[in-house]
């Protein structure tokens, strides 16, 4: 693969005529885990962040490379996704911006299991295992916030564990549906397209096609459009 970040990554002090400086304060202050800090103390850690930029279409990383950095996503959206043994893809989830990626290796050497794919142009912040480290020693209030981050991150992998696991396409789908409605409404926006749904759901995007027509044929819900579903029997979805 291409050295991305050999060719596109710059320290945030050179080349910037003034205008690097504050493209790292926000990418920094996006992140849950820096956001609480003082001024002085996000400049500390903006010091040590280099930028890289990624085409769409581009590899940021992939299984077996030495994962060493934190990846925080200031601009686009990047694709985390695995392959199974078949060669079936598998999607993990979506970073956006104020998302991170990698931390888990910054904790100990190990190298990626996933690969990371810019889903469109994409900039992103990188900062190194031992600069990160020495923050989590220096300002402790940045471990309970990965902690968090951790927990948050199992419960939705649990919740997909679930949705893959159980049998009936159907039953998936309803499922998520179902999870992404918010209270006091009826209406749910698909935050992916259906072939990544599909691929997240371990199916087929004519599958998930055709269950949703079969949805809708039994008035469970309605298509608005390509991403909006009204949900029109919550408990009759519930009991697919």
């Amino acid at each position: 693969m291409e050295d991305n970040h050999s060719a596109r990554s710059s320290h945030p002090h050179s080349q910037c005529n003034g205008q690097c400086r504050p493209a790292h304060t926000y990418c920094i202050s996006l992140v849950p885990i820096f956001n609480h800090l003082e001024p002085e103390q996000m400049d500390e850690i903006m010091s040590v962040t280099r930028s890289a930029a990624y085409k769409k279409g581009e590899t940021i990383y992939r299984p077996g490379e030495a994962s060493d950095t934190l990846y925080i996503v200031n601009s686009g959206l990047i694709r985390i996704y695995r392959l199974a043994e078949s060669g079936k893809e598998q999607l993990v989830r979506f970073l956006h911006p104020g998302d991170f990626t990698g931390e888990l290796a910054l904790f100990s050497e190990s190298e990626h299991e996933s690969f990371a794919e810019a889903a469109k142009d994409t900039k992103v912040c990188l900062m190194q295992r031992s600069d990160l480290q020495g923050f989590l020693m220096k300002y402790p209030v940045i471990s309970l916030k990965l902690l968090q981050e951790f927990s948050n991150r199992l419960e939705r992998s649990e919740k997909q564990t679930t949705y893959v696991a159980t049998e009936k396409v159907e039953t998936r789908l309803a499922l998520y549906l179902a999870e992404l409605l918010e209270p006091g409404d009826e209406i749910v926006t698909l935050p992916m397209s259906k072939k990544d749904l599909a691929s997240y759901l371990g199916t087929t995007p004519e599958t998930i096609s055709r269950k949703l027509g079969s949805l809708e044929d039994r008035r469970l819900i309605q298509q608005l459009n390509h991403k909006k579903i009204k949900l029109l029997d919550l408990d009759g979805l519930l009991l697919v």
